[in-house]
């Protein structure tokens, strides 16, 4: 079977890693969730785009700062860039999305995959959401379809479905850089859990492969960093070639049953993430708050002893 939305964004790396022009990515790092949030531009046009924002969410005192975000807001004005997408490689368990706050200062048209529809549905039963929540995706501007493509200013972009991690998991490919979510960490460090509702170890290890039929000198950017022991720096940047040779859970010759076993051995060890019940609340309504109550505040849900 085919896979054209692969062959288009093997196509698309090779072409801009033969002629250019290469997007230019700089990275934000946030130490206290260990998330990249990639900006990445054409440096003819100036076009941007945001992947995973973070708002800073101290969770004892249940208050929300755009101190981060500005930093990044900061730098786009700096830099004289236009921010024309504002992209989500899924709905975050582990921070909350400044997708809005970066909407209303920057602008941009807010994008993630057509499965959050699922995730929505799925999340709306665990948190009891009311009948006004819409399970549509329509909090979003834009759902996005595997295949699909987009332009950011002369670059051009593919998006890749891959489910797994959760089933609304998308890859975006930008010129030569490609941009994987949770898929996929540093070679030291492996993959990403599958443990969460909707999550799927056999999907995960596909969609993996998927990625990793790209060209060997595909720049991957991810979407986080723990720092493998032994390791100094936080790191979120390699390459098809090292995930393939050097992937500690996914390298070349791991087949699918062993990696479905140990992913699955292994995430039943883990504790579920400090903020996934705060996050996954925020995310699925595209980083806006619950609706607020008579009293004017907005409140999140704490489910007992569901998860």
């Amino acid at each position: 079977m085919t896979d054209t939305a692969l062959e288009t964004a093997i196509s698309q790396i090779q072409a801009a890693r033969a002629a250019g022009p290469l997007p230019v990515v700089r990275t934000f790092f946030d130490e206290p969730t260990f998330t990249a949030t990639h900006v990445v531009h054409d440096p003819e046009s100036g076009r941007a785009a945001v992947i995973d924002p973070v708002l800073d969410f101290d969770q004892p005192s249940g208050r929300t700062s755009t101190a981060s975000a500005q930093g990044l807001v900061d730098y786009v004005r700096a830099e004289g860039l236009t921010v024309d997408w504002l992209l989500e490689t899924h709905a975050h368990a582990d921070h909350l999305s400044a997708a809005p706050f970066l909407k209303a200062e920057l602008g941009g048209t807010m994008a993630i995959g057509a499965a959050i529809t699922t995730v929505q549905q799925t999340f709306a039963k665990v948190f009891n959401e009311p009948a006004s929540f819409a399970q549509d995706g329509s909090q979003f501007d834009r759902l996005m379809q595997d295949g699909e493509r987009f332009d950011l200013g002369g670059l051009p972009a593919t998006v890749l479905h891959v489910p797994g991690h959760t089933p609304a998991c998308l890859a975006f490919a930008i010129g030569d850089a490609v941009f994987v979510g949770d898929t996929l960490f540093m070679p030291d460090y492996g993959t990403a859990r599958c443990d969460f509702p909707g999550g799927d170890a056999r999907q995960l290890y596909r969609s993996i492969h998927r990625l990793l039929a790209l060209p060997g000198e595909t720049r991957l950017f991810l979407c986080h960093d723990y720092k493998a022991p032994g390791r100094e720096d936080y790191v979120w940047e390699t390459t098809v070639a090292a995930q393939r040779a050097d992937n500690v859970h996914v390298h070349d010759g791991i087949g699918e049953d062993a990696f479905v076993a140990m992913r699955e051995a292994r995430d039943a060890t883990l504790a579920m993430p400090r903020l996934i019940l705060p996050s996954v609340q925020v995310n699925i309504r595209a980083g806006h708050f619950p609706e607020p109550e008579a009293n004017g505040v907005s409140y999140l849900k704490l489910p007992l002893n569901l998860l």
